[in-house]
């Protein structure tokens, strides 16, 4: 995965939108087309993908009119049509629609405690199919507020960090309220509205709680005051997972509430218990090390073989092949992202950039 930086000082989301288009055209075009082959690949024909894109899209636009502008513009300036680029956006909405639509391997620690800087790590894991391309983007939600995310073309955002302090991690959920229909806000851009604007952990719950979802994902939101919560969105409620005592919180792709828990539908071959207990394992070797060696503890021993490290099976079809495309950690205090394009066990030698 080739990854791209743009920062644009605009406040209005429509110029925005355009300077992303026009810059990244190319992109967003490419994207746009590869999702749509993969969502045909899972069972789902193109006028299927436009209606649910289209649902999610006017959802959006109810909930954050400014998020769906930006989309509207950047797909006007890459001379997309507006439903491929929203398609891209609420591509987890319209995968919770596809008869197979696989599963979502991505693993997140975070370390808030009391009155120590947090410190965070997250693998984010998808098929390199879909994503040879992607953007670290700097924008100006409003004045006086800076944003820095990774995120896919075309999708409002991802994982990030703003100049209030706080940041967020994402990791894809399954339930059994998740709709076939679609047609909720997408959960990308819940992650965005939450980075563009909330200071507290309390107001991105409240942000999260107004946004009507027919996908589930979680929202690990971390603040520089050492406040930690992993924020569960599902079409049947929201809840909110707080950092246990000891400043620890991890998550992966099954529900941790257990309310929601009860109606998790995570698919049967999901390695998301594994993933989990591997990090309550090698946790308490993560606190105080620089990006890198944080990234090399995250692995454990078995380095490369951690079961953290997602590595594609050549032997399944390409639709089901799944890698590790980023290891990223978020610096809420000095408003930074350290990336590196591939899986954690190559940080010691590659290094995280700094963005």
């Amino acid at each position: 995965m080739e990854l791209h930086t743009l920062t644009t000082r605009t406040t209005d989301p429509r110029e925005r939108g355009t300077l992303l288009g026009t810059r990244f055209g190319i992109q967003v075009r490419r994207v746009a087309e590869l999702y749509r082959e993969h969502f045909a690949v899972l069972g789902l024909p193109a006028d299927r993908v436009r209606a649910l894109a289209t649902r999610s899209h006017e959802a959006l636009r109810a909930w954050a009119p400014n998020l769906a502008e930006e989309s509207d513009a950047c797909a006007d300036a890459a001379g997309v049509e507006r439903w491929a680029v929203a398609a891209v956006g609420a591509r987890t909405e319209i995968l919770a629609c596809c008869p197979t639509p696989g599963k979502g391997e991505c693993s997140t620690a975070v370390f808030a405690p009391a009155g120590a800087a947090p410190q965070t790590l997250q693998t984010w894991d998808w098929h390199d199919l879909l994503v040879p391309e992607a953007l670290l983007h700097e924008l100006t939600p409003s004045a006086g507020r800076t944003v820095k995310l990774f995120t896919e073309f075309g999708a409002a955002g991802k994982i990030g960090v703003n100049s209030a302090g706080l940041g967020v991690h994402f990791n894809i959920l399954f339930h059994a309220s998740d709709s076939a229909s679609g047609g909720g806000v997408p959960v990308h851009a819940v992650a965005r509205r939450v980075l563009d604007e909330a200071d507290t952990l309390d107001r991105a719950v409240e942000i999260a709680s107004t946004a009507r979802v027919s996908a589930s994902t979680s929202l690990t939101v971390v603040t520089a005051g050492s406040t930690a919560a992993s924020l569960e969105l599902s079409p049947a409620g929201l809840a909110v997972v707080p950092a246990a005592e000891d400043g620890w919180l991890l998550h992966t792709n099954h529900f941790l509430d257990a309310g929601l828990a009860a109606a998790d539908t995570g698919p049967a071959d999901s390695m998301t218990t594994e993933r989990l207990a591997h990090l309550r394992r090698v946790r308490a070797a993560m606190p105080g090390l620089p990006p890198a060696e944080r990234a090399r503890a995250f692995c454990g021993d078995d380095g490369a073989d951690s079961v953290v490290c997602m590595r594609p099976d050549a032997h399944k079809p390409p639709h089901e092949q799944w890698g590790t495309l980023l290891t990223v950690g978020l610096d809420v205090t000095h408003c930074a992202i350290d990336h590196l394009a591939g899986p954690p066990h190559e940080a010691p030698t590659a290094g995280l950039a700094r963005f």
